[in-house]
């Protein structure tokens, strides 16, 4: 049976025909040794065709849809040309060894050309991948490597590209840097009680918080220099009018030593970077918040947005974290102890970074183990919402935060849940309800928008109306005078008229009266001659 050999190279689709396999026998040592060897090689795998790619775009789309495992119109066209024609209901006398083997199940489904990925077809693509640019002859050096680094970027770019406003790593990295700094601020804020308890040591015992202690600090500076006057600058720091009045006064009968200006200055400067870390710590919590909610809202709103966070950072993303069930959800971060208990046989852990949770804490200690499995439930099915849908909003988790307040009561005083169908069906109407008054919004958004136009329209209309008017005053100016000399030159013609008939009249009148006088005249000559004779 011949063998052909599917490579996909960065610069195109290439297909060899693999002779000669009778002699190594099928083995994947003598393919290894002959791979190294040119000249042996090239007596064993030869050309047959090679479709180049048109751009760097075709090229990416290929690469593409080769690692989803699909074949494109392009890649059938290629081998339904070079490749033997089966027929009907018959055997074919060749396979086709591909690298990928989804690829090659979609070629074999769709062409039903045989085909076939193993040791032996991955050894000889890889003498063909390592002798490629001398199988081709218009390809010069160098070619092949740059076309190799640019698909390499722009794939590996394309792979990158997602929704920048649901990209996890920032939620991860915010989450690393909240830890490190929580640890740094109190170790911070010990070295300036340290520091500063030598020249002020009764200032400890009256102010607990760090924050407010570094604040404090700096605003004493010195201790023998307090008096009534820092008593309103020290209520605002600690909001408590006898507080302040407690240290002015231990204050004026301090142990402390004294230090010397420059002393004092450094452990202001250091409480001063204390305060500024503090601060950032708070603006870097807001924009966990901030995050949180774009990324993950239902995970948020179940369960909280620190341990949300922390979940998706030692998942790895929140993809793996919807990837992974609920039973491994409920022990993340405990794998040391669940390995521990697993070597020694002993009780595997109940929870693990969900412990954090309030639910957890508020639940009693018989009721611990089964409140982090059902909590580990729920935040399964909220990453897996928050994951893999298109809108996000805050719904499911807050009827899923619901559901867990309703089994703490259902533990303590033995209420009966809701089930988890009616919730959901719940949470579902109420989606759509919010979709459907969006829409509505919408269109009313778009009416307001053409009432605005057709005022604006109806505005500029007046404006447009008088000249206009203008215009058209002017035109039927010139109407008017041409309409006026039209009916003076019709009146003129008519008058003509008139008098032609006028005028025949009159010439008809007189020729009556000229035949009446010659008739007169006629009959009293007729007259006069009777009477002579």
């Amino acid at each position: 049976m011949a063998l052909y050999l599917l490579f996909e190279s960065s610069s195109g689709y290439a297909l060899f025909h693999a002779q000669g396999l009778d002699e190594i026998g099928q083995n994947t040592e003598a393919v290894r040794n002959s791979v190294a060897d040119l000249n042996r090689f090239g007596k064993v795998v030869q050309l047959t065709a090679f479709q180049p790619f048109e751009s760097a775009i075709d090229g990416l789309n290929q690469c593409n849809s080769v690692s989803e495992g699909l074949m494109t119109d392009e890649l059938r066209s290629f081998l339904e040309l070079n490749l033997p024609k089966v027929k009907e209901g018959k055997k074919s006398k060749f396979s086709l060894g591909v690298a990928e083997p989804k690829l090659g199940s979609h070629i074999s489904e769709t062409t039903k050309i045989p085909c076939q990925s193993g040791e032996f077809v991955l050894e000889l693509l890889r003498g063909v991948r390592l002798h490629f640019d001398k199988f081709i002859k218009d390809l010069k050096s160098g070619d092949l490597e740059k076309a190799q680094l640019g698909l390499a970027h722009s794939y590996s770019r394309a792979k990158v590209k997602f929704n920048v406003n649901r990209v996890d790593n920032m939620v991860i990295q915010a989450i690393f840097l909240l830890d490190t700094l929580d640890k740094d601020i109190n170790s911070f804020s010990m070295r300036v009680r340290e520091w500063y308890s030598w020249h002020f040591p009764e200032l400890v015992k009256i102010v607990n918080d760090n924050y407010l202690y570094a604040r404090v600090a700096k605003l004493i500076e010195d201790k023998s220099k307090l008096s009534e006057e820092h008593v309103p600058a020290l209520t605002e720091i600690l909001g408590d009018e006898d507080k302040a009045k407690e240290v002015v006064e231990a204050g004026k009968a301090s142990m402390g030593q004294d230090l010397t200006p420059v002393d004092l200055i450094n452990v202001q400067l250091f409480a001063q970077r204390v305060m500024d870390l503090a601060e950032y710590r708070k603006n870097l919590y807001d924009y966990l918040v901030t995050k949180m909610n774009d990324i993950a809202p239902n995970l948020a709103s179940l369960i909280g947005e620190v341990v949300g966070a922390r979940l998706i950072s030692h998942a790895g993303s929140l993809t793996n974290l919807a990837k992974c069930p609920s039973s491994t959800l409920q022990i993340l971060g405990a794998e040391k102890a669940l390995f521990r208990a697993l070597k020694t046989r002993g009780n595997t852990p109940k929870y693990g970074l969900i412990f954090h949770s309030s639910f957890i804490g508020r639940a009693s200690s018989k009721n611990k183990g089964r409140m982090a499995r059902y909590l580990a439930n729920k935040c399964s099915i909220a990453s897996r919402i928050d994951c893999f849908s298109e809108r996000g909003s805050t719904v499911f988790g807050e009827k899923l935060r619901e559901q867990v307040e309703e089994r703490l009561e259902f533990y303590d005083k033995g209420v009966a849940p809701r089930k988890n169908i009616d919730v959901m069906k719940s949470a579902i109407e109420s989606t759509q309800n919010k979709d459907t008054e969006m829409e509505e919004v919408e269109p009313e958004e778009a009416s307001a928008k053409k009432s605005k136009k057709k005022k604006s329209k109806t505005e500029d209309a007046p404006a447009a109306a008088t000249n206009g008017d203008a215009l058209e005053d002017g035109k039927s100016e010139k109407k008017k005078k041409k309409e006026k000399r039209k009916k003076e030159q019709e009146a003129d013609e008519e008058d003509g008229k008139t008098n032609g008939v006028n005028e025949q009249d009159g010439t008809a009148k007189k020729k009556k009266k000229k035949s009446k006088d010659e008739a007169a005249t006629n009959e009293t000559t007729k007259k006069k001659k009777k009477s002579q004779e």
